[in-house]
């Protein structure tokens, strides 16, 4: 689970290098929270560029409010949280000294965000932003509580094949096992209003699977939620790292336990 609200009792290690925003936010705002472990080199200048290039497909006056969670690395440093700082008016950070894994962090940052749409994305911010823009847009005019980027065939022709085939094999497993409508559930571009914050916030997760776990729970009945998805586009140039099969072996647990509770 995220660390508790109370982090000056509880969890002393966490650093706060901005205020947590009021309650009220303008309807016109929304949160992208970023996790972070081990960036690329220029990963701060791209964030202030890639965030430029967004509020321009967005309406006019909308805040985005930058939450960066830093997951236990220390390849973040003053020089890139200062250009952060001074280039984007709205920005939280939030670090902790141990890894935890993508979902731990993403929770950490959710849990503190106070606007009415959240997104969340890569610390490379892989996707287009027309992409990020489009799974804003869904948000805001209502047209789902939790909107999911799938990828179509293109997005394959720019990965290692060991990703080609944990992410095709986990989609058919999706939906024949677990019967979710949106099965790609790997992909690194979401949002959710404040119905699905709650959701997300259950989850129990840290690492691989947390998105899986996350759309399973958002896809129940008793959830009441609309799961919809948008089609989202690669940057060209976008690099991934190979991944090992091996993570579906580690993550079999987490899986079971999906797996079980869908059975119930």
């Amino acid at each position: 689970m995220a660390a508790p609200n109370v982090y000056s009792d509880i969890c002393p290690s966490f650093i706060f290098l901005s205020p947590v925003p009021l309650p009220d936010s303008p309807p016109s705002a929304f949160a992208l929270v970023l996790p972070c472990y081990n960036p690329p080199a220029g990963w701060a200048a791209n964030i202030v560029a890639s965030l430029e290039r967004l509020r321009a497909l967005l309406p006019p006056a909308t805040d985005v409010h930058l939450y960066l969670v830093n997951d236990g690395t220390a390849s973040v440093g003053e020089a890139d949280l200062a250009l952060l700082r001074t280039q984007i008016p709205q920005f939280t950070y939030l670090a902790y000294p141990e890894n935890h894994g993508k979902g731990y962090a993403l929770r950490t940052g959710v849990e503190q965000v106070r606007e009415p749409v959240c997104l969340f994305t890569d610390i490379d911010f892989p996707y287009k932003e027309a992409s990020v823009a489009a799974v804003y847009e869904d948000l805001r005019r209502g047209a789902g509580d939790v909107v999911v980027g799938v990828r179509d065939e293109t997005y394959y022709a720019h990965v290692p094949q060991s990703r080609v085939f944990i992410s095709k094999a986990l989609r058919r497993i999706n939906r024949l096992l677990l019967g979710l409508a949106v099965s790609d559930t790997q992909c690194g571009l979401k949002g959710f209003n404040r119905a699905g914050r709650e959701v997300f916030l259950h989850g129990q997760i840290d690492r691989y699977l947390f998105d899986l776990e996350f759309i399973f729970l958002a896809s129940r009945p008793g959830a009441g939620l609309r799961v919809v998805p948008v089609p989202v586009r690669l940057k060209p140039g976008i690099v991934f790292s190979r991944m090992s099969p091996r993570i579906l072996l580690d993550e079999s647990g987490s899986f079971l336990k999906i797996l079980l509770a869908r059975l119930v």
